[in-house]
């Protein structure tokens, strides 16, 4: 039963990791679930512990730049409506419009399965946003900390390497 947990465990930090990394280029939370997968597979690989400290502190480091001013915390906003309705306009999956210029297979590939997977990604924003707001904004002390944390781990990093 043991042997049974650990290789679900696995699975799943595989599955984040790469889902993540695909994540990076396509809609989702490309980073928070490469750090997700990574915290999972640190638990039974060291190459995925020594990863993990740099990579935590980079997606901090996009949240807290997410929320520096007024205009970022706006395209923020106008990214997670833009995702919100694409989500919708895949759930709802309205007729192919006569002005579209490509094969019927192409519209709106993927239909509920992508639109419930673009609106769960939009509440994860949110959620990151909100959290990124009341934990950087305005405190300049809180984002010099992360820098020195980013250099740590970095200097960390760099000397477990040359120990390998």
């Amino acid at each position: 039963m043991k042997a049974a947990k650990r290789i679900g465990v696995e699975a799943i930090g595989w599955l984040l990791l790469v889902a993540g990394v695909a994540a990076l280029i396509l809609p989702g939370p490309g980073l928070l679930m490469v750090f997700g997968g990574l915290a999972i597979l640190s638990q039974q690989y060291e190459w995925a512990e020594r990863r993990l400290d740099p990579i935590k502190y980079r997606a901090l480091k996009g949240a807290a730049e997410s929320v520096e001013t007024p205009l970022r915390i706006a395209f923020s906003c106008l990214g997670v409506l833009f995702i919100t309705a694409c989500g919708v306009l895949w759930i709802v999956g309205p007729e192919q419009p006569a002005w579209w210029p490509l094969p019927d297979w192409l519209w709106l590939t993927g239909g509920v399965g992508t639109g419930s997977t673009l609106l769960a990604s939009a509440v994860i924003a949110v959620a990151l946003l909100i959290y990124s707001y009341r934990r950087f904004h305005g405190k300049p002390d809180a984002v010099a900390e992360l820098e020195r944390d980013i250099d740590e781990a970095d200097r960390d990093y760099r000397e477990i390497q040359h120990r390998d």
